[in-house]
C-alpha cells in the first residue's frame, strides 16, 4: 500500500530526500506522493523513511491505493530496472 501525506503536514521538507524512489514532492499546499513511485521503501530500507523522520506523523498508509508487500517488491524491481 502507498503512504500518503496529510493535511497535518507542516512542510518542513524533511521526507522529500529521504524517500528513494523520489516518490514525495511539493504540493499545492503540502507535500505529497507519488503512489505509482511508492514502495513504502521495500527494496531499500526495513522502515519507510519519510514515516521516520516526519515530526508530525502524517503520513499512513493509502486505502485508496492497497498493495501486498510482494506487490510492493514487484514495483521495486519494476523501478529500479528503469534506472
Amino acid at each position: 500500500m502507498a503512504l500518503k501525506i496529510t493535511g497535518e503536514c507542516i512542510n518542513c521538507d524533511v521526507c522529500e530526500p529521504v524517500c528513494p524512489n523520489n516518490a514525495i514532492f511539493p504540493g499545492e499546499s503540502i507535500y505529497m506522493i507519488d503512489p505509482d513511485l511508492c514502495t513504502e521503501c521495500v527494496g531499500h530500507f526495513d522502515a519507510p523513511q519519510c514515516v521516520q523522520v516526519c515530526p508530525v506523523d502524517c503520513i499512513p498508509k493509502d486505502p485508496e491505493h492497497p498493495e501486498t508487500p510482494e506487490q510492493l517488491a514487484e514495483k521495486y524491481r519494476r523501478l529500479t530496472e528503469q534506472e
